[in-house]
């Protein structure tokens, strides 16, 4: 098959993202359009989840940790050192800056983000398997953008919930996919959710296309990715980060029990005892959706004339029957081990 070709991601799926101080020295004092308001979330490469803030209604050279305007400017006043030698002087650090998705949907007031797990056993061709069980990681305060500086608020990572007042260690801050998708299906019917989760799909097809001239692809190495994406008011999915080798640590029994099946069934992908025949669209709770090319939910090679009847074969949030699966394939493979010896 031909290699496919690289998609830039559709602009309305996607953050709009800057990388700082660069953008800052090259942007300076141009224009009033250059001091982007928020609010922001910033993220230096030494912060954690725990520490990162939104910034409201700051310019972005104006951020803490960049570099100062007498910095930027070559020095302070009175600085009689040429400018080479002033930028070594210079202590810069790199920052990531998102713009804020301020009308995120919300479940009993409260904001929350999806962690879905996507393995990648290839680059060059594409592989890339989507596991069917995830988690919605809710907030334990109800949402308002007038405590931007709460981070009870706005962050849904479970190590800031869990310091939270009102986190239950029992109950503890998540949902299983499949319950967050049968919400959604009552809530705005079955076709929406579809569209949904087709726009989900896409995001993860293409974010990895987006990298795959950069990756170092080695036939023996792989990667589990944990990707958070956020749903606004108008069901769009909108990607915040991809995580390469995700916590798989519990906050609770049915987390430990999906953590540890995911581990198995990627495993089983791996396939370190060469049983599979690499024709396999589904192992356990993965199913392969992209292959140099996108697969499809039915059997044989996919007509892509149109995409007009096209499914791609993606199980996001549905029936999870891992064991049940995993038992039929392998005693089909061994069956057609005994047919051939």
């Amino acid at each position: 098959m031909s290699r496919p070709k690289m998609t830039s991601l559709h602009p309305e799926k996607t953050q709009r993202i800057y990388k700082l101080p660069e953008l800052i020295i090259q942007q300076g004092h141009q224009t009033q359009e250059s001091k982007l308001q928020g609010p922001w979330i910033v993220k230096g490469k030494r912060a954690r989840a725990e520490s990162t803030n939104p910034v409201q209604d700051h310019p972005i050279e104006h951020t803490h940790g960049c570099p100062s305007p007498q910095a930027r400017m070559g020095g302070s006043e009175g600085d009689t050192r040429n400018s080479d030698d002033q930028k070594d002087d210079i202590t810069v650090e790199n920052y990531v800056a998102q713009r804020y998705i301020e009308n995120p949907y919300l479940i009993g007031g409260r904001k929350f983000d999806l962690r879905v797990y996507v393995l990648v056993m290839s680059y060059i061709p594409l592989r890339a398997w989507l596991y069917r069980d995830g988690f919605a990681r809710f907030s334990n305060t109800r949402f308002t953008l007038n405590s931007i500086d709460d981070q009870y608020v706005h962050l849904t990572n479970v190590a800031v919930q869990k310091t939270s007042p009102d986190y239950h260690p029992k109950k503890g801050s998540k949902w299983m996919l499949q319950r967050f998708r049968q919400y959604l299906a009552s809530k705005h019917g079955p076709q929406a959710v579809e569209t949904l989760f087709r726009d989900m799909d896409n995001i993860f097809i293409k974010s990895l296309q987006s990298v795959q001239k950069v990756i170092i692809s080695d036939k023996h190495c792989f990667e589990l990715y944990g990707y958070d994406i956020l749903i606004d008011q108008d069901l769009k999915p909108w990607l915040l980060e991809v995580n390469a080798s995700p916590s798989l640590t519990a906050s609770s029994q049915e987390d430990y029990e999906l953590k540890t099946c995911l581990l198995e069934d990627t495993l089983h992908v791996v396939d370190m005892e060469a049983r599979l025949t690499g024709r396999e669209k589904r192992v356990g709770g993965f199913d392969l959706m992209w292959n140099d090319g996108p697969v499809s939910r039915e059997d044989g090679p996919p007509d892509l004339s149109g995409m007009g009847n096209f499914v791609t074969n993606t199980h996001l949030g549905c029936v999870n029957d891992r064991k049940k699966q995993l038992r039929q394939l392998f005693c089909s493979l061994q069956v057609q081990k005994k047919a051939s010896s």
